[in-house]
């Protein structure tokens, strides 16, 4: 019987950012945090993993919100930058990042303080439905490369 083992890892990332926070039209005042963002990434056993790919790709991403004031960055010009709201965008932009490098996204876990976290578990549902939807366009460009090699040919 043959078994599904994969090699998992935790990487953790760092982004200092500013936000307020409006409660009853009310505009709080703008604070800083030393966000903290754990992934929990999933790789086949038989992948090498070369970290500083996906490294780059999260790096890079956070980039454009490092030392900001996150409400006058999109999309958080028109959302409410709660941690709540933070983490589930980040985490589809990470999923997308990682899946990129051959990897699966778990989970993402997110703090703004030491006591604080949210936490977004990507269910299997998901997981599948992402991967179905990249098989399906992947057997459709086969079946459109050979219907143009046999029109060509």
């Amino acid at each position: 019987m043959a078994v599904n083992i994969y090699r998992e890892y935790r990487l953790k990332f760092y982004l200092n950012m500013r936000h307020y926070i409006i409660i009853n039209d009310a505009k709080g005042e703008t604070h800083p945090h030393t966000w903290e963002f754990a992934l929990d990434i999933k790789f086949s056993r038989n992948s090498f993993v070369e970290f500083n790919i996906f490294e780059d790709g999260i790096s890079k991403f956070l980039e454009q919100f490092q030392n900001k004031i996150l409400n006058e960055v999109e999309p958080f010009d028109s959302m409410m930058p709660t941690l709540e709201n933070v983490t589930d965008y980040f985490a589809e932009e990470f999923f997308k990042i990682i899946y990129k490098t051959g990897g699966m996204l778990t989970c993402v876990e997110a703090s703004e303080t030491p006591t604080r976290s949210y936490i977004v578990n990507i269910s299997e549902q998901e997981k599948n439905s992402i991967l179905n939807k990249k098989a399906d366009a992947r057997i459709m460009s086969e079946v459109m490369d050979a219907v143009l090699d046999d029109i060509i040919n």
